[in-house]
């Protein structure tokens, strides 16, 4: 069985930095690009940041661009998400995914329909 599980969320002040992590198990998705969504209360789903198979190659949001950093681990199953200089409009639920049909991180990006996998969200508030 294929799990994503984020960690990391939590309530921090506009200005501040946060760090949130997501672990795959049941499967290695080295060969395939891994990302971050958000959903605020009353909105849609969003695309964040995605990042290549190799860790090389990310792809941000402008909403985020300059702020936040995709990195990953491949030989810990690991994404991250380091967001820095917070804005209360960053709030919302932060979701972990994966496709095995992308390698690329501008392909998930793209993507319009679901992905395949989700991990289960953690809570980022920002109180301004």
């Amino acid at each position: 069985q294929v799990q994503l599980v984020e960690s990391g969320g939590g309530l921090v002040q506009a200005g501040d930095s946060l760090t949130l992590s997501c672990e795959a198990s049941g499967r290695t998705f080295s060969n395939n690009a891994m990302g971050w969504f958000r959903q605020a209360p009353g909105k849609e789903r969003e695309f964040v940041a995605a990042v290549s198979w190799s860790g090389a190659i990310p792809f941000y949001a402008d909403s985020v661009k300059g702020r936040f950093t995709i990195s990953r681990d491949n030989a810990k199953n690991t994404v991250y998400l380091q967001m820095n200089s917070l804005k209360a409009e960053d709030t919302a639920v932060y979701y972990c995914a994966a496709d095995t049909r992308f390698s690329t991180a501008h392909a998930m990006g793209h993507m319009t329909g679901p992905l395949e996998y989700w991990g289960q969200g953690t809570q980022v508030t920002v109180s301004s």
